[in-house]
Formats: C-alpha cells, structure tokens, sequence
C-alpha cells in the first residue's frame, strides 16, 4: 500500500501579518530558543541582548558567574536595558531611558530620583525573567516559566551528538543573513534534502546519495555519507521551532532561524571550531556553508514571491524526502488552532 503524500499548508499561513502575530505568541514564547554560547558571555557584567520573533531579551553573567536571561524592557516606561550586541556593564543593568538600575539577577536595585510615591513598591518591580538553561556551553531560553527543562527537550538531541568534543570547539565566528521570505518558507527549505542535487552542485558533489531523514520529536535528524575530504561531517540536526545543527568536520554551525516579521527572516549563524583548528580549515568550512546559504537564500526568495503571487495554494509532499516538512506543518496548524 502507497504512502499518502500530505498536503501542504496553504500559502495564506507565509503572507499573513496576523498569522505571525499568533505564532509569535504560540510558538516562539513558548519554546526553548538558543540565545548564545557561554563563551560570547565571559565574565560578570558581560551581557548579550538581540530581538526574537519582536521580543527584546538579554541575557547576562552575575557576579555568582551564572547566565540569567530577562526581557530587555524596563519595568518603568518600557525602556530598554541595552541596545542589540554584546557588551559589559558594571555590576547593574541600567536603563537607557531614565536610568533604573538592576541587580545582575533582575532585581530592581534604584528607581533614580522617583520620589516618594505610596502604591510604590520596588520590590515589585523586577525585570520579567526568562528560564535559562546551559545545554554543553549554549545558553537556551524560554518565556514560558511552565516549559519542561531543557534537557529533556533535548534528549534525542544529546544522544546523537555525545560524540562530539564540544568543550574543544572554542574558536568562534559569528555571520548573519537577512532574507525576504517568510520564517517557515526558509525551515522547510532546512528541512530536507530533495532539492539538494539541483540546488546545490558543490554540497551535492561532497556527499553520497544516501541521504536520510529520521523523525524524533521535537527533533529531526538528517544523515548523508560525506566523501572523502569533504568538509561537512554528513550530519545535520533540527530542533523545533528554528534551530538548526550542522556538524563540520571538526566544528559545529548552530544555525538560528529568527524571523524578523511575517515577510522577513534572519539567519543567525554561530560557528565553533576546535582550539587546534587551522585557519586554512576554518575559512574553508564557513565558506561552503556560505556558498549554500546563498543559494538557499536566492531560492527561498523566489518561493516566497511566488507564495504571494496568489497562483499557489496548496501542493503534496514527498513520503520520501520531505517527511520532515510534513512534521514541521503539522505543529505549526497545531499551534495556530487548527
């Protein structure tokens, strides 16, 4: 008996302004998403703050030495703590619009020249905090004070990627990409491996044709055999909702998918690679994945035109190939109620 090929979800869910909003609210403040590596925060007071999905959050090391990660507005007038980037700050976080000032673990340290006021308790004031959790060096965070732990979340992940000398990966570089394409449109695009021989010559060239998909919810994992010399390691992993883990061989891309509003997408790209790594090596493994994600930008551009033309509705999946996508629709109807 043949597999029934899904239906797609329909093009309307990748151009609609109010479908982002709610899966803003649905999915991405209700899902572990990774912030930084435990390196890019190396001492206390040293802070990273960036937008998620229209969220401002930072996260900082405390003078105890743990990362605690909040939502970069403050309590006053919803002014900011920090602009985008890294930083350092003095034992406070103080606000850039009137200059509240924050313990390194949330706590509201002085309400500069407020001025006696009854109903005004500092205490109640704090900053809105996140969970926060260290998974082998890479800060993840959640809005959802209720979400499961990390690590449970992660457990197919961990197991697949023990192997890996993670603690050795210590030279970073860092690049980012901005798309004009619908968050989904790019994921699905991740998400398997059947456009590969036409789109992409050079990784098609570096890999066997046994490509594979293995479904293991919230994560998916995609396995080719690399040929010799190549610079990719043949693995590939997914998590839910945007996160994407491309081994090298001898280095990691964590790839984060943020999208910037409904029409508008951000890759986020943080290498590491082994402290004995040579600069030769690491130049050639980033540009590869360079070239591909140039290629995959170009056509996940031309996808998303299309989707808006207004011609395309709905089409059918590969069983074969594209059992990935079909997993990544289905959660994302769920979390749209429908």
């Amino acid at each position: 008996m043949q597999t029934i090929a899904p239906e797609t979800l329909s093009a309307s869910l990748y151009r609609d302004p109010a479908v982002f909003e709610t899966e803003r609210r649905h999915i991405f403040a209700r899902t572990w998403l990774l912030f930084a590596h435990e390196c890019q925060l190396p001492e206390p007071g040293s802070y990273l703050a960036q937008t998620v999905a229209g969220y401002p959050l930072i996260a900082v090391r405390g003078e105890d030495g743990q990362v605690r990660a909040f939502h970069n507005v403050c309590r006053h007038r919803a002014g900011p703590l920090a602009r985008d980037g890294q930083g350092k700050c003095e034992h406070q976080l103080v606000c850039l619009y009137h200059g509240w000032r924050y313990a390194l673990d949330g706590r509201l340290a002085s309400a500069r020249d407020f001025g006696p006021a009854a109903g005004f308790d500092p205490r109640d004031y704090a900053l809105v905090p996140l969970k926060c959790e260290n998974w082998r060096g890479f800060i993840f965070v959640n809005m959802d004070q209720d979400a499961e732990p990390f690590t449970q979340v992660a457990a197919s992940l961990e197991m697949r990627m023990k192997h890996l000398p993670i603690a050795r990966f210590t030279k970073v570089r860092t690049s980012t990409h901005d798309m004009k394409c619908n968050w989904k449109t790019y994921v699905e695009n991740y998400l398997e491996g059947y456009h590969i021989p036409v789109l992409h010559p050079s990784l098609s060239a570096s890999l066997a044709r046994d490509y594979g998909t293995e479904l293991d919810p919230p994560a998916i994992f995609y396995r080719a055999t690399p040929q010799k010399g190549a610079a990719v390691a043949g693995l590939w992993a997914w998590l839910w909702p945007c996160l994407g883990v491309n081994v090298y061989a001898d280095g990691i891309l964590m790839e984060r998918m943020w999208p910037l509003d409904y029409q508008h997408t951000r890759l986020d790209y943080l290498y590491l690679f082994a402290e004995d790594a040579s600069e030769a090596e690491i130049a050639r493994q980033v540009q590869q994945s360079l070239v591909t994600t140039a290629e995959d930008i170009f056509i996940c551009e031309a996808v998303q035109r299309n989707l808006d033309a207004g011609i395309y509705d709905t089409g059918r999946l590969s069983p074969r190939h594209e059992s990935g996508i079909a997993w990544f629709q289905r959660e994302v109807a769920r979390a749209l109620g429908n």
